[in-house]
């Protein structure tokens, strides 16, 4: 009796062995189709990677001049603000391979940690519409601003001198100090494509 007790028991953790080997190749298709990655290609989530910390997505192309010309100022904030949040560049468009968006973060002297979003997963959890355009996640994961970083640009073409407001700053300084932050902004720049 002990000894068919124990030999049904050893016949299911093989089974079971068994059906997780097979299904591995699926679960890592699933997992890497449905989820940001890293320029190395293998899944990335920036919100488990960044716990404790607010999470700051920054939406850019390497083609998009608004992008472009915001370079210096998201590489500002996010030093100001490096031991409190977690900054990472989010490359949406599917055409940007690794090779090129390493690239331009060496061209415009990059130092955050970016993800391709080929399935515009982060895209729909953000509600980005354009590039650039960022989004203020809690710890909580809750999507607490999404929009524009300032208003430098009133729309694709029409840019001011120097911003008059800076929505990202405030949304950040908001959230540390459990505060409301500003309202949603929309951005104005280089359409993210294929969004629904």
């Amino acid at each position: 009796m002990w000894r068919a007790r124990h030999n049904l028991r050893v016949f299911r953790f093989v089974v079971a062995i068994l059906v997780a080997f097979s299904l591995a190749p699926f679960y890592v298709l699933y997992s890497t189709q449905n989820s940001a990655m890293a320029l190395d290609g293998t899944a990335s989530d920036p919100f488990q990677e960044s716990r404790g910390k607010l999470v700051v997505l920054v939406f850019v192309r390497t083609d998009c001049p608004v992008s472009n010309r915001y370079a210096p100022a998201i590489q500002r904030i996010s030093a100001k603000y490096e031991g409190q949040a977690a900054f990472w560049l989010v490359y949406p468009d599917r055409s940007e391979s690794a090779e090129k968006i390493r690239q331009h973060e060496r061209e415009y002297k990059y130092k955050l940690p970016a993800l391709r979003d080929p399935q515009l997963v982060l895209v729909k959890l953000a509600q980005a519409r354009v590039t650039p355009e960022v989004a203020v996640f809690d710890a909580s994961r809750h999507l607490a601003y999404h929009g524009r970083i300032d208003n430098l640009y009133q729309d694709l073409g029409r840019a001011r001198h120097a911003p008059t407001t800076h929505e990202l700053e405030e949304a950040i300084q908001a959230v540390l100090n459990g505060r409301t932050p500003p309202a949603s902004a929309p951005g104005a720049g280089c359409f993210i494509s294929d969004l629904e």
